[in-house]
């Protein structure tokens, strides 16, 4: 059984990948630049774009399980949903690929469309957000010592290692086709309360600011971003939808064990965040 993870070398793509191998199970990495994948000794990486379907297609000989992300870029402002996924579900089919598993944005794209409209069996991974976003955070947490945000409430960020542990399970594991998993941590965590675990793990006084809505707009304006972004960040900011807060056991009862908490993330990642 080979599996091919697409978005190998992204946050989850990673740790996919290096749970695959952990579990002794035949990985192929797919990225767009295989000199700089920097991956396990025993992954196969293939090079390959999910932008142009045709490049898969040698990737995907021999696989009986494919691992789908459903957006390109590499940073909030240039995230675009794939328009191929059609041609990729067919690719894949074609290819004997018996089992998919989706991480999927909150809006459907081309990638759901096309497998729910075919006859491969797929699992769809949902979460609000990731613990890792609090990366974003570590400049200003090692500059200043301070993280500025608006809108402080409640979230159920889940650990990137979980949706991994997940999609893995959905790869290698029978019983997950036709499922829509919504991933959380296990708790719903303000980012005051996250900030405060950060400064706990990096044994640092870290000071939170919570900024007005126009501190906010000029801040995203400084940082290039469209105004149709900037909408997008301010409304999500001042009224996120309530599942963003809603902690679900979804994690354990895929994978046997509880979700990965927030504290522990910070102690992994606390090199990140010091000077």
């Amino acid at each position: 059984m080979t599996i091919l993870v697409t978005g190998a070398t992204g946050m989850v793509g990673r740790r996919i990948v290096a749970q695959l191998v952990e579990r002794g199970v035949p990985v192929r990495a797919l990225t767009r630049n295989p000199a700089t994948a920097r991956l396990p000794a025993a992954v196969e990486v293939a090079c390959g774009d999910l932008t142009a379907p045709q490049s898969l297609a040698p990737a995907l000989e021999g696989v009986t399980a494919l691992h789908l992300i459903t957006v390109t870029g590499s940073g909030y402002s240039d995230f675009a949903p794939l328009e191929t996924g059609f041609e990729i579900a067919e690719l894949a089919a074609k290819a004997g690929v018996r089992r998919v598993s989706v991480l999927s944005s909150w809006d459907e794209c081309s990638v759901e469309e096309a497998l729910r409209a075919g006859d491969l069996a797929w699992t769809r991974l949902l979460c609000v957000e990731f613990m890792a976003n609090a990366l974003d955070w570590a400049a200003s947490i090692r500059d200043e010592g301070v993280v500025r945000v608006f809108g402080n409430h409640p979230g159920a960020v889940v650990h990137e290692d979980d949706i991994a542990a997940v999609a893995v399970a959905a790869l290698a594991e029978d019983g997950h086709a036709g499922q829509s998993y919504m991933l959380t941590g296990p708790d719903a965590l303000t980012p005051a309360e996250r900030v405060r675990m950060i400064g706990e793990a990096v044994e640092r006084e870290i000071r939170f600011e919570e900024l007005s809505e126009e501190q906010y707009r000029a801040s995203l304006r400084a940082a290039g971003e469209s105004d149709e972004m900037i909408e997008f960040a301010v409304q999500l900011g001042a009224n996120p939808p309530d599942a963003a807060s809603a902690v679900l056991p979804t994690v354990e009862q895929v994978t046997g064990r509880p979700g990965r908490t927030f504290a522990q993330w910070a102690a992994d990642h606390a090199a990140a965040f010091r000077p």
